[in-house]
């Protein structure tokens, strides 16, 4: 990926950075506030930039006029690059807006049936939060399919769109440039999931599993990168005409906190900065709720402990002069972050019990605590991590253990879990509503291979195998014909018994044993009896 030079699409990759860090730990919903949050402020850059970029097509159309037939192919291109970002973005807010209405009241219609909404006596809405933004369903099956390794989700249609368009942006750019520019370019593919080892491609990797709030932050930071490249190839196609002849067009305040969601006890930190249309020299003066801070390189520094928990505001006002007009614009803004308390939990996946001979799936989470800081330990249990948040557990022996998370200033605490057998598995004969036992027809039984362990309402992926198991036939007037049979497959003796079936016959099948995962010894099922008709 290559390194943007710009402050805001520094900023705009550092959150993105921070999301994903975010998403590793498998977040609790403790933090989708400050998702919320961090999507609210890729969306107000995305649109400083759409403003910004709207600018230059007019000062391109100004400047062909001193040589409209030499000049004309870069507007023209000007004309395709907006329609190139328009397309893109189009597309993904399609996809978020389908997710939006699948997860929420599924009319069709991006709506406010689709969020929750507080409102007060009088009326007045006071909050708004989706209705499926903890819904992974929506984002697994619609954005990466249901057979991830085949890789045809919306999530690839969405990549081969970005990499089209990248190459179109690029064929924009005269040769003697492009090989500079396809460094600049940030609209790309982050092939970061090639060095995941459980993650098959691009959509796989980036939303499978992923609750619908955590992707939208995803989403917008592409519309961000569509436009930031967008621009860049706009004021390459701007100085390509003669340069731009003014000095600013316009500025808004972008805060870049080093994380919206802090814990009481730690500082809150954040970068404020002019985000601006082109460079703006002159002085500039900002202040944080009245007081003013050092600018340097164009942006201060604001920390400010956090020692209440809850949602806190503070107001940023600019103050910048043209230093061509002498003309001095003020902006102002307000930000919010939210403060919360360190909290963990430990889940198992598939059910809260642990079971012996099996992988037990768990998932922890520690909202606040960075996950190198995490310390995950097992007693009684020995823990098999598969990656961050994400462990296999393995027991073996009845009662109980525990999981115990502390570090990152988490107070040590402890999961009890219980710890038991796999549940008895059922013999069966075949399938059907009498493969248990009961009557059944000649030809059907005489059909059937052997007996079968089945593990009925058991979610976990453990198979059980018949070890042996008496055979005997009763014919009808006839003396009963036994055979000890060695594994769940009918032998030679069984098979001879079995063929000889006809109706008014019965056959035993009992002192049945059978071994399932972290068993030492065989168990003893429940006899099965069948009539031949």
């Amino acid at each position: 990926m290559s390194i943007p030079k710009q402050p805001r699409q520094l900023m705009i990759n550092l959150m993105y950075l921070v999301l994903t860090a975010m998403l590793a730990l498998n977040v609790s919903a403790e933090i989708f506030q400050a998702l919320k949050s961090l999507n609210n402020g890729l969306e107000q850059s995305a649109l400083i930039l759409e403003n910004s970029n709207n600018v230059i097509p007019k000062k391109i159309e100004r400047l062909i006029r001193k040589d409209p037939e030499g000049l004309k192919p870069y507007a023209d291109a000007a004309v395709s690059v907006q329609e190139y970002a328009r397309i893109l973005c189009d597309s993904i807010d399609a996809i978020v807006d389908y997710m939006i209405d699948a997860s929420g009241d599924g009319n069709g219609l991006v709506d406010d049936g689709d969020y929750h909404i507080i409102y007060n006596e009088a009326g007045d809405e006071l909050s708004r939060s989706l209705k499926g933004e903890k819904n992974k369903d929506i984002t697994t099956r619609f954005l990466v399919g249901t057979e991830p390794m085949q890789d045809k989700g919306k999530g690839r249609v969405l990549q081969d769109l970005i990499t089209t368009y990248r190459e179109k942006f690029l064929n924009l750019i005269d040769e003697a440039s492009r090989e500079e520019y396809t460094k600049k370019m940030v609209l790309e593919i982050d092939e970061s999931w090639k060095n995941s080892a459980d993650k098959h491609n691009w959509s796989h990797y980036n939303f499978y599993q992923m609750p619908l709030a955590a992707t939208l932050p995803i989403f917008n930071k592409l519309k961000n990168d569509v436009r930031a490249t967008e621009g860049l190839v706009l004021n390459y196609l701007l100085n390509q005409c003669g340069g731009d002849d003014e000095v600013f067009t316009g500025f808004n305040i972008i805060s870049s906190p080093r994380k919206n969601y802090v814990i009481r006890g730690e500082k809150y930190k954040a970068d404020l900065f002019l985000g601006a249309y082109n460079e703006v020299p002159g002085a500039i003066s900002i202040k944080v709720d009245g007081k003013e801070l050092p600018v340097r390189n164009g942006r201060v520094k604001y920390q400010k402990i956090a020692d209440r928990t809850g949602v806190h505001k503070f107001r940023a006002e600019v103050s910048i002069r043209n230093p061509v007009t002498g003309k001095i614009t003020v902006e102002a803004a307000e930000f919010e972050y939210e403060v919360g308390e360190r909290s963990c939990n430990v889940a198992a996946e598939k059910m809260n019990v642990l079971y012996i001979g099996v992988d037990n799936p768990i998932a922890v989470t520690a909202a606040g605590v960075p996950s190198f800081e995490l310390n995950v330990r097992g007693e009684g249990v020995k823990l098999e991590k598969i990656s961050n948040g994400k462990f296999n557990a393995h027991v073996h022996n009845p009662g109980e253990v525990f999981i115990v998370l502390s570090g990152g200033g988490l107070t040590r605490t402890s999961f009890p879990f219980r710890v038991k057998k796999i549940p008895d598995p059922v013999a069966s004969l075949g399938i059907g509503p009498n493969a248990n036992g009961g009557r059944m027809k000649s030809g059907t039984f005489k059909a059937q291979q052997g007996l079968f362990a089945l593990l009925e309402h058991f979610d976990f992926d453990a198979k059980c195998n018949i070890m042996s198991y008496r055979l005997t036939r009763v014919g009808y007037r006839e003396d009963p014909i036994d055979n000890l049979n060695k594994g769940g497959r009918f032998d030679k003796m069984s098979r001879k018994l079995i063929d000889r079936a006809k109706p008014g016959d019965f056959y035993y099948f009992d002192d049945i044993k059978a071994k399932c995962p972290g068993d030492s010894a065989g168990r003893k099922l429940p006899a099965l009896v069948f009539k031949i008709i």
